[in-house]
């Protein structure tokens, strides 16, 4: 699906959709919790469906209602299973260290560039402790055996995700594990994010293992400050947005938004991305639309849904602006924006990103392959057309 729109500023009122990193992880816990749980979470996408059918496949019964889901924990475990990631890195590198846990010769399928995202060293650290793991397939990961408490060490710079996989599986094993990272811990507020699910589970994240864990019954999952940095970035090129419902005390680390998208309209930062990578394509926007920005330590953003720090500046490029990077540095210029033709390279930032380019920009913006926005915010379109955004959509 591709998606022609035109430069027009949004008005109304929008409540952000429910975190995605929050309910990942609160389905896992409540999937092996003591009692079910209610998770209240209004909206859902293609990566959280994902988790919750790879948590009924380990042996769960999660039913999605109205509001949100049900979730009847595992009561006994499949001795073989398959679970189909899609293009979920979350789902893969949070579930395989828990399959590991629970001993399960489990299969994981992989879709789109996820086979092409790095697994180690988490992948060197379950084998030291007691699993098999192996690629039968380019797109698939064979695991057996089972992780068994002790000392686990992880190096902190590689993806933040390894650590919350590790935290959770550890969190299931009969007896306490102590998680060493070494190194400096990139996306930190992630381990913040996982740190404070356990909590509301009733395990100690410093003492894995410890607890076990206890269901609490309805959870609320906070709105998502990732996606709504695109609804705030809005308001600073243009827009008159009234954006309900963030915690402005949350532990996601995205909530950074809320002051450094209008700083950037005031004069050109040096940004730190490795705490906020998923906000540096809508960051970049507002930059090229003022007085540009530096983003020093990319490297992990060339390991996303696409090469994220290319696709940045292939989309600026393509709109008329301008941004160059080295091996760890992003400059973007601030040039302007014009409009033109944007691959979203099956990035769903990329595509959102774009689309609220098309605000400040003189001509039309067109969005070739507008449908991977479905991975993590499906009605983004239509709330865009809600708020007063024209668009003409076309399938290919």
């Amino acid at each position: 699906m591709d998606i022609t729109l035109f430069p027009t500023p949004l008005r109304g009122e929008i409540t952000p959709i429910p975190s995605k990193s929050q309910a990942h992880r609160l389905l896992i816990l409540a999937a092996f919790a003591d009692a079910p749980s209610e998770l209240l979470c209004a909206e859902t996408n293609r990566d959280i469906e994902a988790t919750a059918d790879c948590l009924n496949a380990l042996g769960a019964d999660i039913r999605r209602t109205d509001t949100g889901y049900i979730v009847h924990p595992v009561r006994a475990l499949p001795e073989k299973t398959v679970l189909n990631c899609c293009e979920s890195g979350s789902t893969l590198r949070f579930l395989l260290p828990v399959a590991g846990a629970l001993g399960v010769d489990a299969t994981f399928l992989l879709e789109g560039r996820l086979p092409q995202r790095p697994l180690s060293p988490m992948w060197e650290e379950m084998e030291r402790m007691g699993c098999s793991l192996s690629r039968p397939t380019p797109n698939t990961i064979h695991c057996t055996g089972k992780l068994c408490s002790g000392h686990y060490t992880i190096d902190g710079g590689v993806s933040s995700q390894y650590i919350t996989g590790f935290l959770l599986a550890l969190s299931l094993l009969d007896s306490p594990s102590v998680l060493e990272i070494t190194g400096k811990l990139e996306s930190a507020p992630y381990v913040d994010l996982t740190k404070d699910a356990l909590r509301r589970f009733g395990a100690d994240p410093e003492h894995p293992g410890l607890c076990k864990l206890h269901s609490p019954g309805t959870l609320s999952v906070e709105a998502d400050w990732s996606n709504a940095a695109f609804f705030l970035a809005a308001n600073t090129l243009g827009s008159s947005l009234d954006i309900r419902g963030l915690n402005p005390n949350s532990a996601q680390g995205d909530r950074a938004a809320a002051w450094l998208l209008p700083e950037l309209t005031r004069k050109a930062l040096t940004i730190d991305a490795s705490d906020i990578p998923d906000l540096v394509p809508i960051l970049s926007v507002t930059a090229a639309c003022f007085q540009g920005a530096t983003f020093t330590n990319i490297r992990r953003l060339r390991l996303k849904e696409s090469d994220r720090v290319a696709s940045v500046i292939a989309m600026l490029e393509a709109l008329g602006g301008h941004a160059q990077a080295d091996e760890n540095t992003l400059h973007i210029f601030g040039t302007g924006l014009v409009g033109g033709t944007v691959d979203s390279v099956n990035d769903h930032r990329i595509a959102m990103s774009a689309a609220i380019a098309a605000i400040r920009c003189t001509e039309p913006v067109t969005i070739l392959g507008a449908q991977c926005v479905q991975k993590s915010y499906p009605k983004f379109f239509d709330e865009y057309r809600r708020l007063g955004g024209r668009y003409e959509q076309y399938l290919r």
